[in-house]
């Protein structure tokens, strides 16, 4: 008897579903089971929030582009210590992914809309991923429990 492997695959309504999922589950803990912020410390982050992200753009794409003018210095001898090299490479492309997902919810950010705060949960979890992939544990632990944290308590206040 022959086997048939089974092809598992992913389309966009599975991924969107566990994507979904993902935010619910993070939601009971991050935003019921925590402990909650004062609504004027929520109000505060959703009215300021936007300008600071503002801010932290505009300080982050000199660094990457910082990032990508190194990367391509070292690569020649990136070869040396592989490594590095595909950590640092991987780095700095998840970077500009989260680097994009939070420019493009900005203008969503001032008008409150549900669709921006997605945007920005979808960066914290390429972030996640990255911090994953670079075995940075530390920043996956305790980086990603604060940015959730933070994240889910103003949640309600996006529709």
């Amino acid at each position: 008897m022959k086997k048939v492997k089974k092809e598992t695959k992913i389309d966009n309504k599975s991924f969107f579903k566990m994507l979904s999922d993902w935010e619910e589950k993070l939601n009971v803990y991050f935003g019921q089971k925590a402990p909650k912020l004062p609504q004027s410390v929520i109000d505060f982050i959703v009215k300021v929030g936007p300008y600071l992200m503002i801010v932290g753009l505009i300080f982050s794409i000199p660094a990457l582009l910082f990032a990508f003018g190194l990367g391509a210095l070292i690569s020649p001898i990136a070869f040396l210590n592989v490594r590095y090299g595909v950590h640092f490479s991987l780095t700095t492309i998840f970077s500009l992914i989260t680097l994009v997902l939070n420019i493009m919810a900005i203008q969503g950010l001032f008008k409150r809309l549900k669709s921006a705060w997605n945007l920005m949960f979808y960066a914290s979890l390429i972030q996640a991923v990255s911090y994953l992939l670079s075995f940075n544990l530390g920043s996956l632990i305790i980086g990603m429990a604060i940015s959730w944290y933070f994240l889910f308590q103003i949640r309600k206040e996006y529709k």
